[in-house]
């Protein structure tokens, strides 16, 4: 009896360190992961440092040079300051610097009458700026309507009002521009829709055309035969 209790003892401690080493050897494998993964995050860490320090810090320093020079460059010459803030949102597209010159292109393709060129260079604008990104949106639309892709442009129109949120300054200008569109469309409801937010949202806003409000309605009316 005395044996079989000495047996069974010496199987339990058995069992025990037969339990422990697998317990040691499982702790000993995860720590070799939990190793490696340390290693890897300590590398992937090393490696933004490294990109940070190496290459996006310099590119954003020398994609302001570069724009800082534009105007140096054109010496007062749209045509070439337009081509020069072009090189510039090509080349640092993904800067700062880059996105406004590439809105400075945008601008100035606009007022070459390039509107395909100005749109291009609209598409690789981007801004943390409400107000920046509506206006943006309004040049494309803009553009579109030299193009007579009108259902482009009310597309742009819409997506600067939504922008815009109520600003004061652009929706108002932004609604006139669609019911222009509209009435090239022949859609007269749709733009005495835009005339009535216009008069009735902004009643302070002046289209500095001599012409009131009233009058845009009352034509759109007539159009309509009410």
């Amino acid at each position: 009896m005395a044996n079989n209790d000495q047996n069974q003892e010496l199987n339990a401690i058995d069992n025990l360190n037969s339990t422990l080493t697998s317990a040691g050897e499982t702790v000993a494998n995860n720590k070799k992961i939990l190793y490696w993964a340390l290693g890897i995050i300590v590398a992937i860490a090393a490696c933004g440092a490294a990109y940070m320090w190496l290459y996006q810090i310099p590119t954003t320093k020398n994609s302001q040079a570069a724009y800082d020079q534009v105007m140096v460059k054109a010496a007062g010459n749209d045509s070439i300051a337009t081509a020069e803030y072009a090189k510039v949102a090509d080349k640092y597209s993904r800067t700062d610097a880059g996105h406004l010159a590439a809105l400075q292109a945008a601008v100035g393709y606009y007022d070459l009458g390039k509107y395909k060129e100005s749109i291009k260079y609209i598409d690789k604008f981007s801004s943390d700026d409400d107000v920046m990104n509506a206006q943006s949106k309004v040049l494309l639309g803009d553009a579109n309507v030299n193009l007579k892709q009108y259902d482009a442009a009310l597309t742009a129109y819409n997506a600067a009002l939504r922008i815009a949120s109520g600003n004061d300054q652009i929706a108002p200008v932004v609604l006139w521009k669609e019911a222009n569109v509209y009435d090239a469309q022949k859609n007269y409801a749709k733009a005495l829709e835009c005339y009535e937010q216009i008069k009735n949202s902004y009643p302070s806003f002046n289209l500095g055309n001599g012409m009131s409000i009233d009058a845009y309605i009352a034509r759109e009316q007539a159009r309509l035969g009410k």
